[in-house]
């Protein structure tokens, strides 16, 4: 009987231990007061709530996205016929066979109607051409493609197409290929001028 006794003597109940945790400062976290669980709660709704915005706001923003450019990579592929039919006129502007006849005149008049249809329906649909000659280069509507020397123009200003740009709303569907102009070097200049100079003074020595 002893023997149970002390056995039953040295079985630890768990609630002691808890008890001695908490005196020891390791137990866990006590029960929160009412109030205190109520500030809890609220600050997890505030969060859940400001997730669900967050993602409601996403959804919106790509539904727009889908809405505005969801024909994004089919205007862009369009842009290829818009070039064929330039390279078409082009090419039939440079045969020498067709030059000055009014077959040709009448082929370039019908491609002329046609790229401009083209255009119309695309402007309808919010593509837009990018204005480029005279235009002061835009890195973020042009790519220079080469510098021309030109005196006449401030550096840096477009002074030929070489592609048309488009932009679809306000993204940009594709760069306009350019050539910008440059200052003529000066080297040149001044043996512009020497040669002047030496053609006057030879013109002075015959008189």
């Amino acid at each position: 009987m002893e023997k149970e006794k002390d056995k039953e003597s040295n079985i630890k109940d768990p609630q002691d231990d808890k008890i001695n945790k908490d005196q020891n400062g390791n137990s866990e976290k006590k029960d929160l007061k009412p109030e205190d669980k109520i500030k809890e709660l609220e600050d997890k709704l505030a969060r859940a709530y400001a997730e669900i915005e967050n993602q409601r706001r996403r959804f919106e923003k790509e539904k727009e996205d889908a809405f505005d450019y969801g024909g994004f990579s089919l205007a862009k592929e369009t842009l290829n016929l818009i070039d064929n039919l330039e390279r078409s006129k082009f090419s039939l502007e440079n045969d020498e066979n067709l030059k000055n006849s009014e077959s040709l005149k009448k082929t370039v008049d019908h491609l002329n109607i046609i790229q401009k249809d083209m255009i119309s329906i695309l402007k309808k649909n919010n593509i837009e051409e990018i204005k480029s000659i005279d235009q002061k280069l835009d890195p973020n509507l042009h790519q220079a493609m080469l510098e021309i020397e030109d005196d006449s123009k401030e550096p840096g200003t477009v002074v030929q197409e070489i592609q048309k740009g488009f932009t679809m709303k306000d993204r940009l569907l594709r760069p306009s290929l350019v050539a910008v102009s440059k200052k003529t070097k000066e080297k040149d200049k001044n043996l512009t001028k020497n040669q002047k100079s030496e053609e006057n003074q030879s013109k002075s020595n015959e008189n």
